[in-house]
């Protein structure tokens, strides 16, 4: 489980297809500490560390994955949102996130807003019930709050220091994001399904 408070921005530093794709990613966090098996958050996906190095770490998609996800689109040099799994006593200063993408979104439109970035993007049809104003939204693995929904539409605003340390900053009418609902917003929603009606 991860908080989508993204603690490094690394890059892709190779890609092989073979069977599985096997990405490899260049970090600042601390490798060492990483172990093999070890969850790790690559915009907002979960994926498992399978090889490591100093300032770098590799990990699988599957093409189930790729089909999901932006994963499929990254190459050497690709920005990419990492974080380690939220521990057990550990600040939870976004929301659970469980790095389980359910879609890709894409970006509508950039607007400047004071210092920060209005950004509205389109969700996936099957997707947009669960995305509610002032509600938690995860996109490239950043934890952000809702600010409008109309429909399939909805906006966010990322402040300078987001915009920064995360991909978010780089975002372009027409890119992809990986979009991660909130995980309560399912639950309500089979709950409800399951409720007894008089």
């Amino acid at each position: 489980m991860f908080t989508g408070i993204v603690t490094d921005m690394g890059r892709v530093r190779a890609v092989k297809r073979d069977g599985d794709t096997r990405i490899e990613f260049e970090t600042a966090l601390d490798t060492a500490a990483l172990d093999l098996g070890a969850s790790i958050a690559c915009s907002g996906v979960c994926l498992t560390v399978i090889d490591k190095g100093a300032g770098w770490f590799a990990g699988e998609a599957s093409a189930g994955t790729l089909r999901r996800t932006t994963l499929g689109g990254l190459g050497p040099g690709s920005a990419v949102n990492l974080e380690r799994p939220l521990s057990v006593g550990g600040e939870l200063g976004g929301h659970f996130v469980l790095g389980h993408v359910d879609g890709v979104a894409r970006v509508l439109e950039r607007t400047p807003e004071g210092d920060s970035t209005g950004l509205a993007f389109e969700a996936p049809a099957e997707l947009a019930r669960y995305i509610a104003p002032k509600g938690s939204v995860t996109l490239d693995g950043v934890s952000l709050t809702v600010n409008a929904v109309d429909g399939r539409r909805f906006t966010v605003n990322v402040i300078p220091h987001t915009a920064r340390c995360t991909t978010l900053g780089g975002l372009r009418p027409g890119a992809e994001v990986n979009l991660e609902v909130d995980v309560l917003a399912r639950y309500l929603e089979r709950l409800a399904q399951d409720t007894p009606r008089d």
